[in-house]
Formats: C-alpha cells, structure tokens, sequence
C-alpha cells in the first residue's frame, strides 16, 4: 500500500502541470512520446533480455501499449476541452472498470457495480450541467476511453504477475523496460501519423515539466504504481485509484485555479463519492451473501 500512497502524492501535481503548462501550447503527440521515450531509457539499463520468456515479454509490451501508451493518447487530449479538476473528477470510473475487469476475467458479473457507474456518471454531468456542449461530452468520452486502458492495464499486470513461479523467479525493475517499450511504439506510431513539428515546447519550463513528468512522474511513478498493485487486492487496488482525485483537484484549487465553481464541483463531486459507498456496500453485501450460503 505503501507504494500507491507514494505515487498517488506524486502524480497529484501531475495533472495540473500538464492542464496549466502543456495543454493547448506543446503538441499532445509530441509529449506523450517524450514523456514514454524518458521513462523507457530510464529502464533500459536495467533490462535483462533472458529474465522471462519473449511470451511474457510480449504480453509486457502489450500490457504498456494500452495502459500507458493509448492512455495517454486518450489522457492528453482530453485536456484541450475540460478542465484540470473535470478531467480528475471523471476518473472516478476507474474503479468501477477494474473491478468489472477482474469479474470478466474471472467469468462473473454484477449488475450492482453498473448501477453505481451509471450514478457516478450523473455527478460528472451535475458539474457541467448548464454548459453541456459537444466540447464537454468529447473531453468526458476521452477521459472514460483513458481510464478504461489504465485500469486494463492495472488489472492484466496484476494477473500476470500472480503466476508464483514469475514474481518469486525475477526482479520487476529487470523487466519493466519491456512495459515502456510497448507504450513506446504506440507513441511513435500516433506522433508520426498526428504529431505537429510546430508545436514543440518553447521555453525551459515547459521541457523541464516534460522530462520531470517522463523520468519521474511516469518511470519512477508506473513502475512503483505497478508493483504496489501486485501487493494488494483487487478491492483496495480500485479504492487506491480513487485517493488520486482529492488530492489531484486540491492542489489544483489551491494552486492555480481559484476562481473554480466551488460548489458545482462539491455537488457534482459529492454524487460521485456516493456512487463510490453505494459501490462499497452492495460489495459487502455480496461477500456477505457469498459467504452465508
């Protein structure tokens, strides 16, 4: 647990970093690959090519495309039509995903976990509710596609690092380079197809932001995110995802953006929380049902 309080603390100023001083100035494209291309080199010494299996290491590689590699394509752009503490607040689907994730693995379905989804949803709406424009629905579609590859992600590295004979036999941080590689060449192929030459950071502070937010935010951050993953369960995994938001808005608030519709992100915010403890206790129940019968 200990791992996922660290990381949640440092990528709270993450988001606002990229909202204030990325988002609508550098090209997404361009950041997204620099951001990967960082956190791959800082893993690259460690590689050891006959750690695992290339089938493991291709299920690494696939496992980094869609957790990190098509999450941040989805991430990024969201951010050019929602704000810093929308784009935090939408992520609470995040949860949700990786428990309904864990279940289809697993071959069972709770119709319960759908219901909160649905209520979760209405708490994103309430904040935008007078302004609902095809800005705001794209940048809410963005960020669900977003947590849909982060929890993906999360729930596949889990699973395969529960194989005892795999976790007892290697040492993550020796093969962890394979997981960048994969969001790598998914980055490379977008910023080829989409990438503007024009747009590239301009000033210090914007590199020193990227490579801030490559080697530490995404090297050091994913790999302790990913490891701490393999240490709990599913359920305190999904609550975990969740500290992020508070935290993330925040700093935001306090920080930058002062001036926020404070009460429309409480009552928005607070259907959200309560979709959260509904989804918590018709969890309970379950287990408590499971384990009379």
């Amino acid at each position: 647990m200990s791992y996922l309080i660290s990381v949640t603390l440092l990528w709270a100023f993450s988001f606002s970093l990229i909202g204030e001083y990325l988002a609508g100035q550098v090209d997404a494209w361009f950041s997204v690959l620099m951001r990967i291309g960082l956190a791959m080199l800082l893993f690259l010494p460690f590689l050891r090519l006959n750690e695992i299996s290339w089938q493991t290491a291709v299920k690494l590689m696939a496992i980094g495309a869609i957790q990190l590699g098509l999450m941040y394509v989805f991430y990024y752009q969201s951010f050019l039509y929602l704000s810093v503490p929308e784009v935090l607040l939408f992520t609470v689907m995040t949860p949700i995903y990786i428990t309904l994730l864990n279940d289809a693995f697993e071959r069972k379905f709770h119709l319960n976990f759908m219901l909160t989804a649905l209520l979760a949803t209405s708490g994103a709406i309430a904040i935008r509710f007078n302004t609902i424009d095809a800005n705001f629905i794209i940048g809410l579609v963005l960020v669900q596609a977003a947590n849909l590859c982060f929890a993906t992600g999360q729930v596949c590295y889990k699973r395969l690092m529960a194989d005892q004979q795999l976790q007892q036999s290697i040492n993550q941080k020796s093969i962890f380079a394979w997981f960048f590689i994969g969001a790598f060449c998914v980055a490379a192929i977008c910023y080829l197809m989409f990438g503007d030459a024009n747009k590239l950071p301009t000033t210090e502070l914007q590199w020193g932001i990227l490579v801030y937010l490559g080697i530490i935010a995404s090297g050091v951050g994913f790999f302790a995110w990913n490891k701490g993953a393999t240490l709990v369960n599913v359920g305190a995994l999904a609550i975990m995802n969740n500290l992020l938001i508070p935290a993330g808005i925040i700093v935001n608030l306090v920080i930058w953006n002062r001036d926020a519709d404070i009460a429309r992100l409480v009552f928005g915010g607070s259907l959200i929380v309560l979709s959260l403890l509904l989804n918590q206790w018709l969890e309970k129940r379950r287990k408590a049902s499971k384990a009379s019968e």
